[in-house]
C-alpha cells in the first residue's frame, strides 16, 4: 500500500512539474525571449503560423542583442474573450512593443496585428 502511494505522490510532483504558466503575459515573455535569442522551435510552438512567419522574417534582419538581461516587463494587458493584448518592454527596445494573442485550441498564442487595427489602451 505504501508503494502504491508513494509512486502516485511520484507521478504527481512529475505532473505539475510538467505543467507552466499559459496565461498571455507569459506566453508574451515566452515569445519575445525566443525571438530575441532566435530560438525558432520555442517561437513557433507559441505562435500562429502567421505570427510565427512574421517573426522568423524579422529575426533574419535583426542581429542578436549582446545584453543578456532583457528585463521584460508588463506595462499593460487586457483580455476580451478570446483576444488579449499585452503591452511590454524590453531593455533591448527603447518602444515598448504589443503583442495580439488568440486562443487556439484553448491556449494563448501571439499572432499578427491588422495594420491600424485599434489597441485597447
Amino acid at each position: 500500500m505504501k508503494n502504491i502511494v508513494l509512486i502516485a505522490l511520484i507521478l504527481l510532483f512529475i505532473g505539475c512539474g510538467e505543467t507552466q504558466d499559459s496565461s498571455p503575459a507569459s506566453v508574451a515573455k515566452t515569445v519575445a525571449e525566443s525571438f530575441y535569442q532566435g530560438d525558432e522551435e520555442t517561437l513557433n510552438k507559441h505562435t500562429t503560423p502567421e505570427g510565427f512567419a512574421n517573426f522568423s522574417n524579422l529575426m533574419k534582419m535583426f542581429a542578436k542583442p549582446k545584453s543578456s538581461e532583457m528585463n521584460f516587463k508588463i506595462n499593460e494587458k487586457s483580455i476580451e474573450g478570446d483576444v488579449a493584448w499585452v503591452k511590454y518592454s524590453t531593455s533591448y527596445d527603447k518602444i515598448p512593443g504589443v503583442f495580439k494573442l488568440v486562443k487556439v485550441d484553448g491556449v494563448w498564442k501571439v499572432t499578427v496585428r491588422e495594420p491600424r487595427e485599434k489597441l485597447p489602451f
